[in-house]
């Protein structure tokens, strides 16, 4: 009753793999492929029954193996318990076309593939198999929708699906055959593919072992035969059956020959010009590889050149064939020409490093014989040396052209236009550049241009040091020494005389222009070092363009400021004389001004070189280094105390009256006034000197340090010691000029007449001497407060102690005094005593004290009013002699100052005419 009912028809899903020869095992999944072995009745793939060799797993999994069936066909299954089942996927059986040479357990009929051949005309030689259609053993997929050769082409242009060749692409031959393939169908087909290979490695071995029952059909049909051979034996008595065969077949086959000579000597020929037009036919690569090599090389195409003649040398490399060697030697001689010319190229300079790197890679590939590379960077090596060389042998040969046409064209210079031309040798530059300047620019461009290429060359083949230390080093050592020949030529003194040759002499001109070009000079140096830094260069080289930017930064910083120096010292050819008085600063000349715009002029011109950039020497990082640039602005601002101590001894000259020197017609527009006298130079220049000590050198020392100047304490101490040092030298010799008169005529002037203190006549008013003494001293301060009223306390407070101390020393030697001569004494002292007013310092109150000690004092009121009737008649005719002349100086308003005290007294009565206690006190606050 259980058995009755019947269960669904088996159903068949997939099959893998979807193709195969007879024999193939393959794995069958479904659906009720049967309850056992037993329900299984039949297993027809491609309507061949499989059933002996099938193997029932599972009611979904059952394994055979194929049938002798071509073609597509349907998987059916068969069982009691469901009946005839159905299909969903296909099986394609195919047979394996056996090779000559090819392994095969079983006799091949190769009539068909014979006769095929000999249809198609093909030569009598052995054919090899293209072999399997599909490696994967994946069923073919449709046309419809497949990839055209155009696209495939598009998508590898190097690249073939013929698994024959040597540019075969596996992603063209899935796109061509399986796009439409699930990943699961290729991990499948990987599979196949990898148990196909196994087999075909497995050896003798495992072809006995697959093909087991076939090796013993053979053996057992070989026993038949020999059996079936003795019992023909035994029954005949002439022998073997066969030897009657044997002897018939040859028989006929001599009959063949004879018949057939003819003819097959034809064919042994025509197969032997088949034969060698095959083999042109085959080997065309090689016989057209000459040919094409030279068009490609003409094309410049060395790449496809070089990959022939790479597969042309493995393939034919060895060959014993004459016309084989023949052809291939023809490959060398077309490959060596080749190698000279990509050496020729190799060696025009200048050339790009990716232009460079692939010719070498050219000659490596070609195998040419030293190091291309090497060679390459030695011949880059020797251009730029020959580069830097021919740069410096063709400025300094335009310098001394340039020489020698100045020289040509120039005239005698008279005294004056030599000056100018010395002065026009500082800060202000030409239009055109110098040679030097331009010789520079020109080394450093090439040296940045190229000298990185050689490294980066360098770099990409070698690594050792002999790169570092020979090329690049010695590149770099050349370009500093150029530089220093052009510039530092004091630092080549250790040079050897033949090696400093090589660097070259420079012209050695009278007047070298390019002071103001020295901070371009640097500027291109340094941009060299910056350059050169960021390539990475070796530690050496960069050492060698440090050392030289700092020596370059501080001959340029010692050239400007001695040629300061210079400039400063000339000024005093622009000293004008014309004085500008103010309240601030007194009375002075441009003089002062020119020199700060001067000093700030040069540090502009130095601010860029003493500033510090990256990969740079600091300046001023040695303690020497320091000292010396302080030396250098200590000279640079103490030579303007010279020049103005030139001034005031010597002056500059610009009378051209008193000179008898000329004036150039561009200085006509200056307003040159008469040199003055030297008392008047000496007042103005120490107005000038005072203005730069109160003013001037402390801007230009906040200046400096404002600019990282080191040491500017040091700096402004010095330079203020020395300007103190030039005023009291201007000073002492003003008074010397101004109060020596004075005083060396006052003891003449006293005495003169023969006057006698112990035998005076009755005075008549303040004697002569001292009215003189006080207007010498009035027409001194006159003097320097018409030019510096800054100075009338300073002078007049001088003047008056050397006058009071010679008066003083007079009165000390005389040894008597009668009493009109004690009373002609009290006079000029109180008069000269009141006229200095405000002026009165201790020292000249002491030695007009000295001096009042050495005179009788006066006692009765007689005496005092006649001492004031004298005094007031002293005073009122100098008062209005001043007020004439318009004199408005201190000492004018200390006698007004007198004058009215005086008459205030002598209405308060006479106890209120105390002189030393109260009024001469209240005249001279």
């Amino acid at each position: 009753m259980l058995s009755s009912v019947r269960r669904p028809v088996p159903q068949v899903t997939g099959i893998s793999p979807k193709e195969g020869p007879p024999g193939t095992r393959v794995t069958i999944r479904g659906e009720n492929l049967g309850i056992s072995a037993q329900d299984l009745l039949a297993l027809r793939i491609c309507g061949v029954d499989c059933l002996l060799t099938a193997e029932w797993k599972s009611p979904n999994k059952i394994i055979a193996r194929t049938g002798q069936a071509k073609g597509k066909g349907d998987i059916i299954v068969v069982t009691k318990s469901g009946g005839v089942g159905t299909c969903t996927v296909n099986y394609r059986g195919y047979n394996v076309q056996i090779g000559p040479l090819q392994e095969s357990a079983i006799w091949i009929d190769e009539t068909q593939t014979y006769n095929v051949m000999y249809r198609h005309s093909h030569a009598s030689s052995p054919i090899a198999s293209d072999g399997p259609d599909d490696p994967l053993g994946i069923s073919d997929e449709a046309n419809e929708k497949r990839f055209t050769e155009e696209q495939l082409m598009e998508l590898f242009p190097e690249a073939s699906g013929n698994t024959s060749l040597e540019n075969f692409s596996p992603a063209w031959y899935l796109l061509e055959n399986h796009h439409a393939s699930s990943f699961e169908d290729l991990k499948a087909g990987l599979g196949y593919l990898k148990r196909k290979s196994s087999q075909q490695n497995e050896g003798p071995m495992a072809f006995v072992k697959g093909n087991l029952t076939t090796f013993l059909d053979c053996l057992d049909t070989l026993k038949a035969m020999n059996k079936k051979l003795m019992e023909d034996r035994q029954a005949t008595t002439d022998g073997m059956i066969t030897r009657a065969l044997e002897d018939n077949l040859l028989k006929a086959n001599t009959a063949a020959d004879v018949l057939f000579h003819d003819v097959l000597g034809r064919k042994d020929r025509a197969d032997a010009t088949r034969n060698a037009l095959g083999v042109l036919l085959r080997f065309k690569f090689l016989f057209n590889l000459p040919c094409s090599m030279e068009r490609n090389i003409k094309t410049g195409n060395y790449d496809l050149v070089i990959t022939d003649y790479t597969r042309a040398k493995s393939l034919f490399g060895d060959t014993d064939v004459p016309v084989f060697k023949k052809v291939y030697q023809e490959v060398e001689n077309r490959i060596e020409g080749l190698r000279e010319m990509l050496s020729k190229k190799l060696k025009i300079m200048p050339s790009s490093v990716e232009e460079q790197k692939r010719l070498i890679r050219y000659l490596v590939h070609l195998e040419t014989s030293g190091e291309p590379a090497w060679d390459c960077l030695n011949n880059t090596q020797n251009w730029l040396l020959r580069s830097l060389h021919h740069c410096k042998e063709d400025y300094i040969q335009k310098d001394l052209e340039e020489e020698r046409h100045d020289k040509e064209k120039l005239n005698p210079l008279s005294p004056m236009t030599t000056a100018q031309v010395m002065r026009q040798t500082g800060f202000k530059a030409s239009n055109k550049a110098p040679q030097k300047v331009l010789f520079i620019d020109h080394l450093t461009r090439t040296l940045c241009e190229y000298l990185p290429d050689l490294w980066r060359l360098g770099q990409s083949y070698f690594s050792g040091k002999l790169l570092k230390e020979v090329l690049i080093l010695e590149v770099v050592n050349l370009y500093s020494n150029l530089v220093r020949a052009a510039f530092l030529p004091a630092t080549l003194k250790k040079v050897s005389v033949p090696e400093r040759a090589m660097f070259g002499t420079w012209p050695d001109k009278r007047h070298e222009t390019p002071i103001a070009w020295l901070p371009l000079c640097v500027r291109h140096v340094r941009a060299c070092l910056a350059s050169l830094s960021s390539f990475d260069l070796p530690t050496e080289s960069i050492d060698v363009l440090q050392k030289l930017t700092f020596d370059v930064r501080w001959n340029c910083l010692e050239t400007l400021l001695k040629q300061a120096t210079k400039d400063i010292r000339s000024l005093e050819q622009s000293e004008c004389w014309s004085v500008d008085t103010d309240d601030e600063r007194g009375g002075t000349t441009k003089l002062p001004t020119m020199f700060e715009n001067l000093v700030n002029e040069t540090i502009q011109h130095l601010q860029e070189v003493v500033q510090t950039r990256t990969d740079e020497t600091e300046l001023f990082t040695e303690t020497e280094d320091q000292k010396h640039c302080a030396e250098l602005w200590i000279e640079v601002l103490q030579v303007f105390a010279t020049t103005l101590d030139q001034l005031a001894i010597t002056g500059n000259g610009h009378d051209s009256k008193q000179t008898g020197k000329v004036i150039l017609p561009q200085d006509h527009n200056k307003h040159w006034d008469a040199t003055p006298s030297l008392d008047r130079r000496l007042v103005i220049m120490m107005g000038n000197c005072s203005q730069t000590v109160d003013n001037i050198l402390p801007r230009l020392i906040e200046t400096l340090s404002k600019h990282g100047y080191p040491e500017t304490g040091k700096i402004r101490q010095a330079t203020l010691w020395c300007f103190k040092n030039l005023d009291i030298r201007l000073f002492d010799k003003y008074i010397e000029e101004k109060a020596g008169p004075v005083i060396g005529v006052l003891e003449q002037n006293m005495y003169q007449g023969k006057f006698d203190w112990a035998s005076c006549p009755q005075p008549t008013g303040v004697r002569n001497y001292l009215k003189e003494a006080i207007m010498g001293m009035i027409e001194i301060q006159a003097e320097v407060y018409s030019v510096s009223p800054n100075f009338v306390e300073r002078v007049m407070f001088r003047v008056i102690e050397s006058v009071t101390d010679e008066i003083s020393r007079l009165f000390q030697c005389v040894t008597n005094f009668d009493h009109q001569g004690a009373l002609q004494a009290h006079v000029d002292l109180r008069a000269l005593e009141v006229t200095i007013g405000g002026y009165k310092t201790q020292e000249t109150r002491n030695a007009i004290k000295e001096a009042l000690s050495c005179v009788p004092e006066i006692k009765t009121g007689e005496d005092k009013n006649l001492l004031y009737g004298h005094f007031v008649r002293f005073l009122r005719p100098v008062d209005d002699v001043l007020r004439h002349e318009g004199i408005h100086a201190v000492l004018y308003h200390g006698m007004a100052r007198v004058d009215v005290v005086w008459i205030c007294s002598q209405q308060a009565g006479d106890e209120q005419l105390a002189f030393r206690d109260s009024f001469f006190v209240d005249v001279g606050v």
